[in-house]
């Protein structure tokens, strides 16, 4: 596992603090943190795992992929998957250009800012492995965090059919990280449910 160097470790504090405003509140690996905040280390954390070698750029990517991402919410746009989709699409869009406020005082180059937006974006998803390790990594934190919440909120169907969607866009190395994931009963159950259908 690769060590972190100085700017990075300060990449990471400013993105730290940014998430740390969030106003919803989850319980992860027995530790209470703001959601943002939350997704930000686990998918860090899960690209250390995934990549190799990752570098500044694919390690900022997945600690700011949810960046300041309550400040608008999905109740923000209507009803329906293509505003889903759309709503989707602006947040990458926003996290890629809020990420970019906070590396530029350190120092990162704007090739090096405009990977991190790239990555953010997940451009060349299906062409480039690291925003495949992204898209993994927030698709893994995903499950962690949100899989047994989405219960009681939607009809069983719609949730079995939400975790088969996400499957589909996961590598088949990040799949396999899904047994890693410390998973409560429930979620557990949902999964296994969902995979029994191929």
């Amino acid at each position: 596992m690769r060590s972190l160097n100085e700017r990075l470790t300060t990449a990471f504090s400013a993105i730290d603090a940014a998430n740390e405003a969030d106003p919803t509140i989850v319980t992860v690996r027995g530790e209470q943190l703001p959601l943002a905040l939350a997704h930000g280390r686990l998918a860090s954390g899960w690209v250390l795992r995934l990549a190799e070698r990752p570098d500044d750029a694919l390690l900022i990517a997945a600690r700011a992929h949810h960046l300041r991402r309550w400040e608008v919410p999905r109740t923000d746009y209507p009803d329906g998957r293509p505003a889903y989709l759309r709503w989707r699409k602006d947040q990458k869009a926003r996290h890629a250009r809020d990420v970019a406020v906070l590396l530029e005082p350190l120092g990162y180059s704007p090739e090096s800012i405009g990977r991190v937006q790239a990555l953010i974006r997940r451009e060349g998803l299906g062409s480039d492995p690291d925003a495949q390790v992204v898209e993994d990594a927030a698709c893994l934190v995903f499950i962690e965090t949100q899989l047994s919440a989405m219960v009681p909120r939607f009809e069983r169907q719609h949730y079995l059919d939400v975790i088969r969607k996400t499957a589909r866009k996961m590598s088949p190395e990040g799949l396999a990280a899904v047994g890693e994931i410390p998973l409560d009963e429930t979620a557990q159950a949902l999964l296994a449910e969902a995979f029994a259908v191929s």
